[in-house]
């Protein structure tokens, strides 16, 4: 386990990103206290929230994560001059 400074990370974050990729988890901190953990997607934590787990399924290619990030597909103007009750009538037929 390797603790840098976010200074030192800024710097040289192709290095720790490469430690990351081999495994090893790297503790960043911020004034001696520490803020974060970085860690490969092959090694989420059980605290891990519903995103780290989801982004670690991908990159085990057991699931496909979508390209457009909106939950809700847009929804379609109503004709002019027609009202809903009639819209929702004619779609029920």
């Amino acid at each position: 386990m390797h603790v840098v400074g976010v200074r030192e990370l800024k710097n040289r974050l192709t290095h720790y990103l490469s430690l990351t990729r081999q495994g090893v988890p790297v503790i960043v901190t911020d004034r001696s206290e520490p803020i974060a953990v970085l860690h490969g997607l092959g090694q989420v934590e059980e605290t891990a929230g519903t995103e780290e787990r989801l982004a670690s399924l991908a990159h085990l290619k057991r699931l496909r994560m979508p390209a457009d990030r909106s939950p809700f597909q847009p929804v379609r103007r109503a004709r002019a001059g027609r009202k809903g009750s009639d819209l929702i009538i004619e779609e029920r037929r």
